[in-house]
């Protein structure tokens, strides 16, 4: 009868503000996300820390960090909340008629791959639906979703945190990128001529491409790297013309002038790896977020 008594107190709506509340830990954000007042949630939270006695979400600069109470809270609410949805309404999401935006994060390689097939999905089956690309590091991709900023993340994250859920998109491999009329055409690129050139290293905040170095790294050997850049696209446009090496994934160099550039294997073994789509396991029941990571599977560029 007590249980019973503290949930006739409680308005489930609240519930929805929590967990807005919880994901955006921001209350503006929050607010703009439920299409209520900025007022009308800070209200909400202070009936929220009265029901619950607990503060739930405190100040730090400009942010509310959740307390290890709201913590315990996240999963098992979102679930709640989700399992609900899908009782009352099983069959709410309309790809024709959804007005939504998702908030994606990849690299411009992720973008090569994914949007083409992803973008005319979305224009035919779900106008309504807007992105928000973004672009970050493997940890910095994996840190938005786990604060609620990104709903879905796409790309190579060899350590994967608990909470996050994650679905194999393709496997890729490695290929290195020369100016054709630097090797010529009965000549193969073994280690010593890949180790005496210089090399273009593909990096994001400095994540590098581990994978390239810890191979190396095995042989006791190290390449000379003459230009370090994040940007995928304008790579290959650096090798023409010069004895520079680019050592990327083979998807990363489909489209290169084949008249000046020329495509070789490694010289060496660098294990293949997994490209992946990734979200929080809180959103599992998230009809319309499910809806797109199968668009976006069904689309990649292959």
């Amino acid at each position: 009868m007590h249980q019973m008594n503290d949930l006739r107190r409680i308005d489930l709506n609240l519930l929805v503000i929590l967990d807005a509340l919880l994901s955006e830990q921001h209350v503006t954000r929050a607010a703009e996300r439920l299409h209520l007042s900025q007022p009308a949630v800070s209200h909400a939270l202070a009936r929220l820390r009265d029901l619950l006695g607990d503060p739930l979400l405190v100040r730090a600069g400009a942010s509310l960090v959740p307390t290890s109470r709201a913590l315990e809270l996240m999963a098992p609410l979102a679930e709640a909340l989700a399992q609900v949805q899908s009782l009352l309404a099983p069959n709410a999401f309309d790809p024709a008629t959804t007005q939504r935006t998702f908030r994606l994060a990849m690299s411009d390689y992720g973008a090569a791959i994914v949007l083409p097939g992803l973008i005319r999905s979305l224009r035919s089956e779900a106008p309504g639906i807007d992105l928000q690309i973004s672009h970050a590091s493997r940890e910095g991709m994996l840190d938005g979703i786990l604060n609620g900023d990104i709903d879905i993340a796409v790309g190579v994250f060899p350590e994967m945190p608990n909470e996050l859920r994650s679905t194999l998109l393709f496997e890729e491999h490695y290929v290195c990128l020369v100016d054709r009329d630097s090797l010529p055409a009965d000549a193969t690129l073994d280690l010593p001529a890949y180790l005496a050139r210089p090399h273009v290293l593909l990096e994001m905040r400095g994540s590098g491409t581990p994978e390239i170095e810890r191979a190396l790294t095995a042989l006791h050997e190290r390449r000379r790297v003459a230009v370090s850049l994040p940007h995928w696209n304008v790579a290959p446009q650096l090798i023409s013309g010069t004895d520079l090496i680019l050592t990327v994934a083979s998807r990363g160099v489909r489209d290169i002038d084949e008249a000046s550039l020329i495509v070789v294997p490694p010289p060496f073994h660098i294990p293949s790896f997994t490209f992946v789509l990734a979200w929080h396991q809180r959103r599992g029941g998230d009809q319309a977020l499910n809806w797109l990571k199968q668009r976006i599977g069904e689309g990649i560029k292959r």
